[in-house]
């Protein structure tokens, strides 16, 4: 969707405390409700733990409310969340992955209360037998056990206003009955996400500025269905099945463009106006079934675990995008270019996992286990070109991409002493991918893939007395391109500016250590490094393209286009504090941190199509980013009890990004204060949360290049707005919750948008 354009390639690209899409993933499941009487944040082994049982920062909250204020979490766009240092991350309950895909991912966590939440635990540098990508991070929630049949569960209204006005609605329910579990969600609402573009793009000798607006409204509905069944005292039996659909129709882009060249002869410039008017239907559907059986083989904990699994997710996108004459007035004075695109995709995936943990009396652990994922997506997208109304081109791609990944691994964990802590592992991961298309040059209709990957992780945790805890990591990774980053389709903005998929992206490899040092679980200091190499990202390519049968354009474009972009590092120093004062009346997180960013990437060529970029005077154009950039990082999450009675809450968060050089140019800083007020009474719970009250929270992208060629990106997503809800909870408060199911699919979830 129209969100997409720029958004996914700013907040993947890496910066500490932004977020991405897409990155590629988060997901989670369900969560419930929390009661506390204190709050403890501290290091155990290869995680930090932090214990909210009884923080008011829980109650009548959402499940992201809660995650956006557990220290060295954060997010920039109140969609995805990252923790510091890392791209992005995985959310885990009990220790499992959950059954979510990332499209819908940030809608249920803004529709499911947090209220039955024990601890949660931040995992920097997830082991060998975590199936993450790259830098990726793990969040694990962990639920608190209730030991008493009967029923529980709770409703949630709430009602937004940014730009637009948003509601949204959920309800959650467990029920246990001696050996059965069952557990159910359903959610929904309907919105519309704005944005306001201004797009610069060019040279001394000619330009394009395009600026206006995008609204993409959006309604859906979703939740999942779980059965769990105690076979034996040692054995269970799982079923899970999710669901979610999101329809956004009439979705429009206005941008008014004003396009200047220099003519030579009367030396001076020629300027041009357009309007490009674009209009999107578009609707998706994800449904995943996944069977599991889990046998305890030991009092120890040692078990065995078996997952399958079977998802499927379709979308459907249909686009009408016009470009029409205009005067400097903005007024359409006839129609130019008219390119009606249809952007179906399927995805179907088959998979299956099998774990054995086998725990000894001696403190020592072997973790061993395979995966196996098999995925078809089919492409069957259509582009016809029309020029004041008259057809000129046709352009069809089928597009079919089959892959499968075979991945084994294997981890050794020690307790050597009370003190001192160790845990060695490594994966072997298999990939082989086919991509082809009925519709393309022949060098481009058969993409092969193949990679053998050994990926090495090492921890080591000391204790050095009851107050002080030094621990280290080292961990290898890959990263696979997402199946929406595949397929070679078009997403235009404007008759000059779109951005291009790429299917002959290829996986790309990070190298990451971890520095942590713990004082009284209430004071860390973190050192990271990540080498990323062949990072993939969108990169700006302009200028007059030449293509390969030495067609040139008549004006200046801009490509964003999907690709490998050299090497990338990323250092970071960060010191922060979690602790309560004044008697619990202040709990403050707080964290103040540098990052040390370092690019080298450079491209000439569109790697879909063979295109090279020209200057005025013919010469080749190459886009370059070799500049290194320091940061600044804060982040304070405080909560303020307001009355002896615990029932009023004041929340008071705040970050700030300072700017940095990120693969699409210098990021300007980026900031925003939050602020909340909380009544618990009874059952119930009264929230307002006010959000970018400073109105500081918006996107800004400069990028000048050596060659003349500059390019700046403003976007402005309208996040300043409020938020009023009302929870309710009833029933059995003491239900067990039902046991989650790690989903075989899962880590094929978080690539499909």
């Amino acid at each position: 969707m129209k969100t997409q354009i720029f958004i996914a390639a700013l907040f993947l690209s890496g910066f500490t405390f932004a977020q991405e899409k897409k990155n590629d993933s988060v997901k989670t499941q369900k969560i419930e409700e929390v009661v506390m009487t204190k709050q403890v944040f501290k290091k155990q082994s290869d995680r930090f733990v932090y214990d909210v049982a009884a923080s008011p920062v829980t109650k009548g909250n959402t499940t992201f409310d809660l995650l956006r204020q557990t220290p060295l979490l954060s997010t920039t766009d109140d969609k995805t969340l990252k923790i510091a240092g890392k791209n992005s991350a995985l959310i885990y309950i009990n220790g499992r992955k959950s059954n979510m895909d990332a499209e819908s991912l940030a809608q249920f966590l803004k529709n499911t209360p947090a209220e039955n939440i024990q601890k949660i635990e931040v995992i920097t540098v997830p082991g060998s037998e975590f199936q993450v990508e790259a830098s990726d991070g793990i969040i694990n929630i962990v639920l608190k056990k209730k030991m008493s049949d009967g029923l529980n569960g709770n409703m949630r209204m709430s009602n937004s206003q940014n730009k637009y006005n948003g509601s949204s609605a959920s309800f959650s329910a467990n029920y246990r009955k001696d050996k059965l579990g069952i557990s159910a969600n359903l959610y929904g609402g309907d919105n519309i996400q704005a944005q306001h573009y201004v797009l610069r793009n060019g040279n001394d000798l000619s330009s394009n500025e395009s600026t206006g607006n995008i609204d993409d409204p959006n309604q859906y509905i979703g939740g999942y269905l779980n059965f769990d069944y105690q076979l034996t005292e040692k054995s269970n039996l799982a079923l899970s099945w999710n669901s979610n659909a999101n329809k956004s129709y009439n979705s429009t882009v206005n941008l008014f463009n004003t396009i200047k060249s220099f003519d030579t002869e009367s030396q001076s410039y020629i300027t041009n106006y357009t309007n490009s008017r674009n209009r999107e239907d578009a609707r998706s559907y994800n449904n995943s079934v996944n069977l599991n059986y889990e046998l305890k083989t030991d009092s120890l904990g040692s078990k065995l675990n078996v997952n399958a699994a079977y998802l499927n997710y379709r979308r459907f996108q249909f686009t009408d995008n016009k470009t029409f004459f205009a005067d400097s007035a903005g007024n359409d004075t006839g129609l130019g270019q008219t390119i009606h695109q249809n952007l179906p995709q399927i995805i179907n995936n088959f998979s299956g996992t099998v774990d054995y943990i086998q725990k000894f009396k001696n403190d020592f652990t072997v973790s061993i286990g395979g995966n196996f994922n098999k995925t078809k997506t089919d492409n069957d997208t259509q582009n016809d070109t029309f020029i004041e109304g008259e057809p000129t081109e046709s352009a069809p791609n089928h597009f079919i991409y089959d892959e499968n990944i075979y991945g084994m691994y294997l981890t050794l964990e020690k307790k050597f002493s009370d003190k001192f802590s160790g845990k060695i592992g490594t994966r072997y991961e298999i990939t082989n991918s086919l991509g082809t298309s009925d519709n393309a040059a022949e060098e481009y209709r058969r993409i092969e893939r193949n990679y053998n990957n050994v990926l090495p992780y090492v921890s080591l945790n000391y204790a050095i007395n009851d107050k002080n805890n030094i621990s280290y990591a080292f961990s290898s990774r890959m990263r696979r391109p997402s199946f929406w980053e595949l397929n070679p389709v078009r997403n235009i903005l404007t008759e000059n500016n779109y951005t291009q998929n790429n299917p002959f992206v290829k996986a790309s490899s990070t190298y990451n250590q971890e520095l942590t040092y713990m004082y009284k679980s209430s004071y860390f200091l973190i050192l990271n490094h990540s080498y990323f190499k062949d990072v993939i990202t969108q990169v700006p390519l302009q200028g007059y393209a030449k293509s390969m049968d030495g067609t040139i354009s008549e004006q200046n474009v801009l490509r964003y286009i999907r690709t490998n972009f050299g090497d990338k590092q990323e250092m970071s120093a960060m010191v922060g504090i979690q602790k309560t004062f004044f008697k619990q009346y202040l709990t403050m997180n707080f964290n103040i941190g540098v990052q040390h960013n370092v690019n080298n990437g450079s491209l000439a060529v569109d790697p879909t199509n063979g295109d090279i970029f020209l200057d005025k005077d013919g010469n080749e154009i190459v886009y370059r980013n070799n500049i290194k950039s320091t940061s600044i990082l804060i982040q304070t999450n405080n909560t303020i009890r307001l009355d002896k009675k615990k029932t009023w809450f004041l929340g008071v968060n705040y970050f700030f990004v300072d700017k940095q050089q990120i693969e699409l140019g210098m990021l300007k800083n980026l900031m925003s204060l939050d602020l909340s007020i909380k009544k618990n009474w009874n059952d119930w719970t009264f929230a307002l949360n006010l959000n970018d009250v400073l109105r500081t929270n918006i996107v800004e992208i400069e990028d000048y290049q050596a060659n003349g060629n500059y390019n700046y990106v403003r976007n402005d997503q309208f996040r300043r707005g409020g938020t009023f809800s009302i929870t309710y909870n009833f029933g059995n408060q003491k239900v067990k919750k039902v046991r989650n199911i790690e989903g075989a699919s899962d880590d094929i979830k978080s690539r499909t948008r």
